[in-house]
């Protein structure tokens, strides 16, 4: 019931980000979501992170882990963590008009090109989600012990980092600020944070693919008996998310998928600088 609360979640995001925020409706309910429907299908994909990591738990927990399992779980993340966050990305870029942004003078358009490879982007995205998962399902383990790091982004580190990145977007569009020069620089963050999705969902997308280890954060990291240095900063990150949540998320996913590649170019100076002492 968890892997499948996943996948109506993925499934929830992409139908509330098509929505059409001009077509009345009389419910109010309903009209809440037309409104904010990016946010609410961002926040969606969030959920379907809840349940996708209550799921593996629930099954660890009642020795029930299965292969059967192991595969439905794959199949609901190719939808929220796969075609979810491309959909939404996709749909949050064609909403915007540049026509109403700080160089409308310079950029009088989307050229159809420049559409055509965004979408482009996207089924890429897709593509290695489905690769990404494949190749999850046929080299999983069963038990806790196999799970303490990751050959690739996790496919719920990708979705999340876009859904939160445009959860920032959206706070950046409709802040309003009692200093006008402030409100203007969160609108340009904005507009630029909508040109960066795309390589936001590039990038993942192949680091996804990549032979890049990412570490399970809790599992490795909040397991166990640790320092009070990293309970303070673990108490500072709770802290720091209950005022800005939307920022914290987003910095911190975008972060997490960084971790990987410059860990392993830090590992490589490392490792150089070492053969260069022993010659």
């Amino acid at each position: 019931m968890a892997t499948l609360g996943n996948a109506i979640c993925g499934f929830a995001s992409m139908y509330v980000a098509s929505l059409d925020r001009s077509e009345p409706n009389p419910d109010a309910w309903t009209t809440w979501f037309q409104v904010h429907n990016f946010v609410a299908a961002a926040y969606l994909i969030l959920i379907a992170m809840l349940f996708d990591a209550l799921d593996g738990r629930l099954a660890r927990f009642t020795r029930h882990t299965t292969d059967f399992g192991g595969q439905l779980d794959s199949l609901a993340d190719v939808i929220s963590f796969g075609c979810a966050p491309a959909f939404l990305a996709l749909h949050l870029f064609k909403a915007i008009h540049p026509e109403h942004w700080p160089w409308a003078m310079t950029v009088p358009g989307i050229p159809p090109m420049v559409s055509r490879l965004v979408w482009a982007i996207g089924a890429l995205y897709v593509s290695c989600a489905a690769l990404r998962l494949a190749r999850f399902n046929v080299s999983n383990a069963h038990g806790e012990q196999h799970h303490f790091s990751f050959l690739g982004l996790p496919s719920p580190g990708a979705g999340g980092a876009i859904a939160a990145l445009v959860l920032m977007q959206q706070d950046l569009s409709l802040a309003q600020w009692h200093n006008s020069v402030i409100t203007s620089i969160a609108y340009s963050a904005a507009c630029a944070c909508v040109w960066c999705l795309p390589i936001v969902v590039l990038a993942t997308g192949l680091l996804m693919i990549s032979n890049v280890r990412y570490p399970h954060l809790v599992n490795r990291y909040l397991r166990g008996r640790r320092s009070i240095g990293r309970l303070i900063l673990v108490l500072a990150f709770v802290l720091l998310f209950l005022v800005a949540h939307r920022y914290v998320l987003a910095i911190g996913m975008v972060l997490y998928a960084l971790m990987g590649p410059a860990s392993m170019a830090y590992a490589r100076l490392r490792n150089r600088g070492t053969k260069s002492v022993a010659a």
